[in-house]
């Protein structure tokens, strides 16, 4: 099954070409948000549920450029912690939503006319897909 995943951006500075980008379940975060964000202890909805990963990922190239991991440092720079959960939380509230259309979970179909997808380790090569 494929899913649809949008990300949250949050720049520190709207001049800055630093993001940091939280990857979420777009459904479960608009359930979320509309369900009192504002007191996390109150929300019904697990941030499990919202986040596709306890990930957060940075990029000094804007949103679309390449994503890496940002340092302890930097997070306790922007955000005053690097609790992972603390400074999720903080891009939900703060970030803004952009869809990622090109972002999908779940097993793709392939052109499977192309090849059996076998590895060949005894150093043969096979073109016809058939090992």
């Amino acid at each position: 099954m494929v899913r649809e995943l949008t990300k949250i951006v949050y720049k520190p500075f709207p001049e800055s070409t630093e993001d940091f980008i939280v990857i979420v379940n777009p459904e479960e975060y608009k359930r979320w948000k509309e369900g009192g964000m504002s007191d996390r202890l109150q929300c019904s909805i697990p941030l499990a549920d919202v986040v596709d990963s306890f990930n957060v990922f940075w990029s000094n190239q804007g949103a679309q450029g390449v994503l890496g991991t940002p340092s302890h440092q930097q997070l306790e720079n922007v955000f005053g912690t690097h609790k992972d959960t603390e400074v999720i939380l903080q891009i939900l509230q703060k970030g803004k939503e952009e869809s990622a259309k090109g972002i999908r979970t779940g097993a793709v179909a392939t052109n499977l006319s192309k090849g059996s997808f076998a590895v060949d380790t005894k150093g043969k090569s096979s073109t016809s897909g058939i090992p």
